[in-house]
C-alpha cells in the first residue's frame, strides 16, 4: 500500500479462497487488458469473458496468455456453456476449453431450462474432467421468480456435486435474480440463503455500487463479489476497506 493507515480492515491475500472479486470482461482489447492489470492485478481474482463474447473475441489465446502471466484464472460466460449444451455439443465444449487451456468453467441454466439433477450431472462430469467449476443459480427470465427454499436446495446440491462456488444470478445489469427489477436487493432472499449456505461459498453478482455496499455492510470487506466492471475494480477495493465515503465509518474505532 502507498500509505500507512491504522484501522484498515484485513483483506485476504491473493491467491484468495474468499474475499474474491470477479471481473466481467465484455470485450477488452489487448492494450486495455494490459492497462487494466497494471493497476488492478492485486485485486482481481478471476475474470469472466461475459456471456458468449469469447466466441467473437479476436486474439483470444493472446488475451488468455496475458491473464495467465498474471496468474488470474479466466472463464467463459455460462451462456456459452448453454449454447454448446443446447446444440448437443458438450464434448466439443470440453475439448475447446482444454484447447484454450481454460481450467475454470461456469455451469448455468439461465437461458436454457435444464432439469436440476441433469445440471448437477454436468458439474460432476466437468470436475472429473479436471475443471474447477463455478455454478450459477437463478434464472435470467424476470417472470421466473424462485422461492428462497429452491435457491437453497439448488445451491446446496451444486456444491455437493463439486462446484467450488455458487454464483447468485443478477445479470450484467443487476436487475434480476437476487435483485428486483429496480436493482434493489431482495433482502429476505439473501438472508434466508445465508442461513443454510456458507457465505464464503457464494459469489454475489453485484454490478451496481449500491449492491456492492449492501453486501459489504452485511458480510464485511471479504465478501465474494462478481460481475464487477474493469473500471470499478479500484473503487470497489477502496470501498471494501473504508476508503470511500459510503464505507468511511464502517471500520473506525470512535472511542
Amino acid at each position: 500500500m502507498n500509505f500507512t493507515l491504522q484501522q484498515i480492515p484485513e483483506r485476504t491475500a491473493a491467491p484468495r479462497s474468499f474475499g474474491l472479486t470477479m471481473v466481467m470482461d465484455k470485450g477488452m482489447g489487448i492494450a486495455d487488458v494490459n492497462n487494466f492489470l497494471s493497476v488492478a492485478d492485486p485485486y482481481t481474482d478471476m475474470v469472466k469473458l461475459g456471456f458468449g463474447t469469447a466466441y467473437v473475441t479476436n486474439n483470444l489465446k493472446e488475451k488468455l496468455e496475458i491473464y495467465g502471466r498474471h496468474n488470474i484464472p479466466v472463464y467463459f460466460g455460462g451462456t456459452l456453456f448453454e449454447a454448446f449444451l443446447v446444440r448437443r455439443q458438450l464434448d466439443d465444449y470440453i475439448a475447446s476449453m482444454k484447447d484454450f487451456g481454460v481450467k475454470l468453467v461456469e455451469v448455468s441454466d439461465g437461458s436454457v431450462s435444464i432439469p436440476h439433477e441433469e445440471k448437477c450431472g454436468y458439474i460432476e462430469r466437468l470436475v472429473k474432467e479436471g475443471f474447477t467449476v463455478l455454478s450459477e443459480v437463478g434464472s435470467k427470465d424476470a417472470s421466473h421468480v424462485m422461492p428462497p427454499y429452491k435457491w437453497i436446495e439448488q445451491m446446496s446440491a451444486e456444491l455437493n456435486a463439486g462446484s467450488s462456488y455458487v454464483i447468485a444470478e443478477a445479470r450484467e445489469a443487476g436487475n434480476i435474480g437476487i435483485y428486483r427489477g429496480t436493482g434493489e436487493v431482495r433482502e429476505g432472499l439473501v438472508q434466508e440463503i445465508l442461513t443454510k449456505i456458507p457465505a464464503e461459498k457464494i459469489i454475489w453478482e453485484a454490478p451496481q455500487k449500491a449492491q456492492q455496499l449492501y453486501f459489504l455492510e452485511l458480510l464485511g470487506c471479504n465478501v465474494n463479489l462478481g460481475n464487477i466492471a474493469p473500471n470499478e475494480i479500484i473503487p470497489l477495493e477502496a470501498m471494501r476497506i473504508g476508503l470511500r465515503g459510503d464505507t468511511f465509518d464502517l471500520y473506525l474505532d470512535k472511542k
